[in-house]
């Protein structure tokens, strides 16, 4: 029977997903002792996001490493982050062989971090679809629109983030997002923000004069003197900070139509539910084929 339900886009953030379910599963093996923990979680965590949101087009999207770009402008970026987990890494390479087989697209390429593959691949979704991004990553939430919703899998309503969400946990609307983080900095990127200034007063700030631009063109109306100083002294780098956390879309993605859910190849995913011991993935396989989407 023909449905009218519309088209929706997932875009889930590969990495986030994997550390995830690795460290969130602590004890999993093949039966020949490889680690099968991030494998399973994965799986596990894709088939709940596609029951939750039943998407017609659906890409995981990678990290290819970090920007030369952004290294350029602020050598530390990112470099305090510890290597992959030996035991993660493995398994990330079979992550991918699960999503070929479950018919689910995905993305790498080197030099090109996830976070502007996302950003490219959302707002080309927009334009024809309701898109989702699936990550706890607040860089996203300056993506939200009435088109791009995002689902944060430390919020534990499980629902999709709108404006209204992001003002709610940050105090500001996505378009100030990036100016908000820019004052704030970004502990998990090695980005300092100005000193004395935490999310409070960035949204004090933000609320009263509208954006990073009005603060400076404004800097004289700033009550505090001592906040006045660390603004001003902080400057060049807040308007680095800008450049560094503004995503950038251009370029990237792939044609829509290739991000369509493909049908499952259920002999290929039984090869694999077997080789990592997935005992009662395998048995849910046995009495019908699966149909598309369905991963479990």
């Amino acid at each position: 029977m023909p449905t009218d339900k519309p088209n929706r886009l997932l875009i889930v953030d590969g990495h986030a997903y994997a550390y995830r379910a690795f460290h969130a599963i602590r004890e999993l093996s093949s039966p020949t002792g490889a680690p099968t923990n991030a494998i399973y979680g994965f799986i596990k965590m894709l088939a709940k996001l596609q029951m939750q949101l039943e998407p017609s087009h659906a890409v995981v999207v990678w990290d290819g490493g970090l920007s030369s770009e952004r290294t350029a402008e602020h050598p530390d970026y990112k470099a305090q982050r510890p290597p992959m987990p030996d035991s993660l890494g493995d398994q990330i390479d079979q992550i991918g062989e699960y999503l070929s087989a479950a018919g689910v697209t995905t993305c790498c390429r080197d030099g090109v971090e996830a976070d502007d593959w996302i950003a490219s691949f959302a707002s080309h979704g927009a334009e024809r679809m309701h898109v989702v991004i699936a990550s706890s990553d607040k860089d996203f939430m300056q993506l939200v629109s009435p088109r791009i919703g995002l689902v944060n899998p430390n919020d534990k309503s499980e629902k999709i983030w709108a404006a209204a969400d992001v003002f709610a946990k940050a105090g500001v609307m996505p378009e100030q997002v990036v100016d908000w983080l820019s004052l704030v900095g970004d502990a998990v990127d090695n980005i300092p923000g100005v000193p004395g200034v935490g999310p409070k007063t960035a949204t004090d700030l933000l609320s009263r004069f509208g954006s990073v631009a009005g603060i400076y063109s404004r800097i004289e109306e700033v009550p505090s003197s001592r906040l006045k100083q660390n603004l001003q002294a902080a400057k060049e780098a807040v308007i680095r900070n800008q450049r560094l956390i503004r995503l950038k879309p251009d370029g990237l993605a792939a044609q829509l139509d290739e991000l369509q859910l493909k049908p499952v190849n259920v002999e290929r995913l039984r090869l694999l539910y077997a080789q990592w011991g997935f005992k009662t993935m395998l048995a849910q396989l046995e009495p019908a084929p699966l149909t598309q989407g369905a991963l479990l």
